[in-house]
């Protein structure tokens, strides 16, 4: 069976999110009666530069489309890795959203600490906050952009390189709190890290999409595309057709570990087509 990736496109970012969404099959399945938890990206931002970062409305939109389903509970999942998280909730604004429609906020940069096993990739294990593994539906939601190191930064790295704790190894990461091996192989932590900690939905929102160079201080603009899939591999993969980039590594190699698909003739586009995507992500980007 193919994978289903939804490609949707209105400049109504809340529209974009709801048609994406609403082209999956079985979604309610992900959210009814589940403790859902919805990690926006939050790399960094300052109160001049928002545009590293998923947007507030971008996450109310989302938490609107999980309540029609009743969850049982829905928690804001966040761990900024060059700044406090909760700063940056609030340079944003995520912080009102939290606040406005009643639902959680975890910041799992934080401590207790509990020491994880990777079987795959450059870390034999990562040190985070259990509270992570009580969540039963874990949805990505990313940003369109690049990444200087790890080609594109989309669903997978967004759990990938949030999960661990940068209470414990640093504010960057890069700062070697406590040392480790992420970036002696970016690609393979990626892949390892999502092979560990499943992601059940990924959204890939151009609200904004960055192109040149990311995470930070690339070129910037509204595409107005959302991409969406249950299958966190397919749903980069397509993501990163569009960018240009989609022999990213970690992709791959999420694929050979079966944790998703990265071929066309694997996967099922619903929605607006890929050649109709890109060309209204080029059009959007020579704005």
């Amino acid at each position: 069976m193919k994978s289903r990736v939804s490609i949707a496109y209105d400049q109504d970012i809340e529209k974009s999110i709801t048609s994406a969404l609403d082209s999956l099959e079985d979604i309610s399945d992900l959210f009814r009666g589940k403790h859902v938890a919805i990690k926006p990206n939050d790399t960094w931002a300052s109160p001049g530069d928002l545009t590293p970062c998923t947007q507030a409305d971008s996450v109310e939109a989302v938490i609107k489309y999980v309540k029609r389903f009743h969850p049982k509970k829905i928690t804001i999942t966040g761990g900024a890795g060059a700044e406090e998280t909760d700063n940056v909730f609030r340079y944003l604004g995520i912080d009102k959203v939290i606040q406005q429609e009643g639902v959680e906020f975890f910041d799992h940069n934080r401590g207790p600490f509990q020491a994880v096993k990777l079987e795959y990739g450059p870390q034999k294990e990562v040190m985070i906050n259990p509270y992570i593994l009580e969540y039963d539906t874990v949805i990505s939601l990313a940003q369109h952009k690049v990444h200087n190191s790890a080609d594109v930064t989309l669903s997978m790295k967004n759990i990938a390189m949030s999960y661990p704790a940068a209470d414990y190894y640093g504010h960057p990461r890069e700062s070697y709190a406590h040392p480790h091996n992420f970036f002696k192989d970016l690609h393979g932590f990626i892949a390892g890290m999502c092979q560990r900690f499943p992601i059940d939905l990924g959204i890939i929102v151009g609200h904004p999409a960055m192109i040149g160079k990311g995470p930070i201080g690339g070129k910037t603009f509204e595409s107005g595309i959302t991409i969406a899939g249950k299958d966190p591999v397919a749903t980069d993969y397509i993501g990163a057709k569009m960018l240009g980039r989609e022999n990213a590594r970690h992709i791959i190699e999420a694929e050979k570990l079966t944790l998703g698909v990265a071929a066309m003739e694997n996967i099922e586009i619903a929605g607006i087509s890929l050649d109709d995507a890109i060309e209204i992500f080029r059009k959007q980007s020579e704005k």
